[in-house]
This record gives structure tokens, C-alpha cells and sequence, in this order.
């Protein structure tokens, strides 16, 4: 299995233009031919796309220099050089280009669309017929071609889903977005089963749908880069509502809800912003009084306690996740 790859940094080559060519006609009968050296062929472009068939960057993970054909050299005849192929470079959607140079975004692909240029081939250099006039009837010298431009870019790799899951590790999350989505993410009893970002479709029967992404578990000082937190954070950026999922068994449902907010506002203060709900989970592994005694000691007010394994109020929580995403 390819390994993930949401971030990594490449270089892009455009071709260079050809020579121009140093030609004379050359015919029987004819003693001095005039210069007919053509011009070189310009080189090929660099593209890049976003393509939907494409999930993360683990493509580019064993090549990192990407170069497009050099324009062939101009020929006899005022022949003009072929002209080198473009390359497109194909990535998922919500990948931003960055130049790595100054850090600044060049493109953010957010959906498939139109190839965007990324570095330009250069121009073919002229061959000696166009240099021919009234003084110079014999140029003997051509144009080389001029080099195409050169980038280093940074491919990073955002996750465009509607709901974001957020919760600390062994949760409930995959489990969820494997009991309501096609999704099928790996699952087990212990922390950070989920070492990759998980996406998943929900379909409701009038044909509605939203995409839910199931995201490493955050800890404590994940802004920071602590456990997986970094590869979570820049997933969550785009999500138009958040879940935050809390382990019914946990003690304090306050001090962790406290705790997932604290994360996000950190990594982002616009985080917060967004439409959000608190799922309690694995609700059939505690008794209805405990858990009523737990949820009015944390004052949390608007929640949703659900069982994946159940599928108890499962379909509670999608009604509720599209008014959210109505707002």
C-alpha cells in the first residue's frame, strides 16, 4: 500500500527553447544559396491539476525533480524546431501550491478545473535566416535557445470535507464515520489507530449528501506538532461544521471538550467559528443514569449521545449535521 503523503516539496522544470539552426540553401544549379537556418522549437510548459481519482500526494513521494521536454532545434529549409511537450501535474483537490522560496500561495486547487500554469518553456532561439539583411547577406551564427523557468514548490494537501470529526485518540471516530459513511478506516481498541485521514459519503434517501472526514486524534499541544496533531490541524481548516466527539467513559467531559477547542483556537482562531456539536460516544458501554449524572455535572447543553455499534441515534445525528450545514 502507498505510503500517505499530504505534504511534500518538488521541483518543476518548463523546457528550454532549441538552438536555431545555421543552415544555407543548397540546390544543383544554384552556386550560393542563401542562409535558411529555422528557428528552434519553444519548450514545454508546466501544469498542474487537480483530479478527484487522486486522494493524497504519495505520487510525487519517490520522484521529486518533474521537467518538461526542451524544444528541438531549428532545422534547414526555414524548418522550425518541434515544439517540447507540456507535462500536467495531477494532484488531489484542496492542494495548495506554494513557493517555497517566500512561502506564498500560488494556487489553492480547491476543485477539479482548468490546468493552471505553474512555470513557462522558453523561446526557441532564431535560426541565421532571420538574421540575414542588406549588410550581412551570410550570417554565419544562430540564437541559442532561452532557458525555461525553474520552481520549487511545496504541494500541502487539506482534506475538503463538510463535517470534520474532532476527538482525542480511540474515540469512536472511525467507528462512526464507518457506521454512517462508505467509508471503511481501521479500527481497533488502542490509540492513534488512525494514522491517516479518512473520508466518507453520507446519502440521505432525497438524495442530500455531505462528506465526513475521520482525522488522527488530537492531543494536547497538537498545534505544536505533539502526536499526530499537526497532520490533523491542516485537515480540519476547510470543514464547514465540526463534531466533537467525547468517550462516554471519560471522566471529565468539560476538561476534554475545553481541551479540543483549546487545540483548534490555537492552530487557528477562526477555528471556532464554525457551526459545531458535541457527540457523545460508545453510549451503550454506560448506563443511562451515569451518563445523565455526567453530562449535567459538565453543563453541556446541546449534545447527541450515539452508539455506532447500535446505531443508536444515528440517524438523529445526520438530520442534526444537515441543519448545521443548512446554516
Amino acid at each position: 500500500m502507498a505510503k500517505f503523503t499530504d505534504t511534500i516539496t518538488i521541483n518543476v522544470r518548463a523546457g528550454n527553447g532549441g538552438a536555431g539552426c545555421v543552415s544555407f540553401h543548397r540546390e544543383k544549379y544554384i552556386a550560393k544559396g542563401g542562409p535558411d537556418g529555422g528557428d528552434g522549437g519553444k519548450g514545454g510548459d508546466v501544469y498542474i491539476k487537480a483530479d478527484r481519482r487522486y486522494y493524497n500526494l504519495s505520487h510525487y513521494f519517490s520522484n521529486k525533480i518533474y521537467k518538461a521536454e526542451r524544444g528541438k532545434q531549428g532545422m534547414g529549409a526555414k524548418q522550425h524546431g518541434k515544439d517540447g511537450e507540456d507535462i500536467i501535474l495531477l494532484v488531489p483537490p484542496g492542494t495548495q501550491v506554494l513557493d517555497v522560496e517566500n512561502d506564498e500561495v500560488i494556487v489553492d486547487l480547491i476543485e477539479e478545473g482548468n490546468p493552471v500554469l505553474l512555470c513557462k518553456g522558453g523561446i526557441g532561439g532564431r535560426g541565421n535566416e532571420f538574421f540575414k539583411s542588406s549588410v550581412n547577406q551570410t550570417p554565419r551564427f544562430a540564437q541559442t535557445g532561452i532557458a525555461g523557468d525553474e520552481l520549487s514548490i511545496k504541494l500541502d494537501l487539506k482534506l475538503i470535507a463538510d463535517i470534520g470529526l474532532v476527538g482525542l485518540p480511540n474515540v469512536g471516530k472511525s467507528t462512526l464515520l464507518a457506521a454512517i459513511t462508505n467509508a471503511k478506516p481501521k479500527i481497533a481498541n488502542y490509540p492513534f489507530t488512525t494514522l491517516i485521514p479518512n473520508l466518507g459519503v453520507v446519502q440521505r434517501d432525497d438524495g442530500a449528501i455531505f462528506k465526513m472526514a475521520d482525522i488522527p486524534g488530537i492531543i494536547e499541544g497538537a498545534h505544536k506538532g505533539s502526536g499526530l496533531g499537526l497532520s490533523f490541524l491542516q485537515h480540519i481548516e476547510r470543514v464547514k461544521v465540526i463534531l466533537y466527539v467525547i468517550d462516554s467513559l471519560e471522566e471529565d467531559y468539560t476538561y476534554n471538550y475545553n481541551l479540543l477547542k483549546s487545540e483548534l483556537q490555537t492552530y487557528n482562531g477562526n477555528m471556532l467559528e464554525k457551526p459545531s456539536y458535541i457527540v457523545i460516544s460508545r453510549k451503550d458501554l454506560i448506563s443511562e443514569e451515569d451518563l445523565e449524572l455526567k453530562i449535567e455535572l459538565s453543563g453541556i447543553k446541546e449534545y447527541i449521545a450515539i452508539s455506532s455499534t447500535d446505531n443508536e441515534n444515528l440517524d438523529v445525528l445526520i438530520d442534526e449535521i444537515f441543519k448545521l450545514l443548512e446554516k
